[in-house]
């Protein structure tokens, strides 16, 4: 989504300014993507764009390098992209598993470093395929509750997380039923 916020508005601001398009580049190493120029009339492919920091005319598409900076200052405000943690629990518990407890300080860390961004925090839990669907949604949600304590307990405001518990229908691995897995049995952490 924020790599279209970050295309939109140039291609806002050529298109009122003159009839060009200018492709920046992606986001956190992200490739750029591309941009097809299209007759209007035909529909036709007239050139692509595929080259970050580029820019092209419409009537006639001949990529040209710009100066990276150039739209440095319009972009610099944008919030920075969403960060994902996956943390892992012990079978049936809402214990997290040692090697998790890392990965716990490392969450923490990047709410801290964005707590002047408006910033918010969606927090789901997952189980394996291991019991009943019903017993699986209570673990899952108390697994998101737990993670969610925790981070209130190093100080986070409640009131920027959401917590849900998916159970065992979001699988990383897909297993037959009554199958444990240490990869679904997680709590998957989105910082924005």
């Amino acid at each position: 989504m924020r790599r279209l916020a970050a295309l939109a508005i140039p291609l806002l601001l050529a298109a009122c300014a003159s009839s060009s398009v200018t492709l920046l580049p992606g986001e956190a190493g992200a490739p750029a993507g591309s941009v097809v120029v299209l007759n209007p009339k035909t529909e036709a492919e007239k050139g692509v764009l595929d080259k970050p920091d580029t820019r092209t005319g419409f009537s006639k598409v001949a990529p040209r390098k710009v100066k990276s900076t150039l739209w440095a200052k319009l972009t610099q405000g944008f919030p920075p992209p969403a960060a994902r943690f996956t943390l892992y629990f012990v079978e049936g518990t809402t214990t997290l598993v040692p090697d998790s407890e890392v990965e716990l300080t490392r969450l923490f860390a990047e709410i801290a470093n964005r707590s002047n961004n408006g910033v918010s925090v969606q927090i789901t839990g997952h189980t394996d395929t291991v019991g009943t669907d019903a017993d699986n949604d209570i673990l899952s949600l108390r697994r998101a509750i737990e993670i969610r304590g925790f981070l209130a307990e190093k100080g986070l405001d409640l009131s920027i997380t959401r917590t849900a518990g998916r159970g065992e229908r979001e699988l990383l691995e897909p297993t037959e039923d009554n199958v444990p897995n240490e990869h679904n049995r997680r709590v998957e952490v989105i910082v924005r």
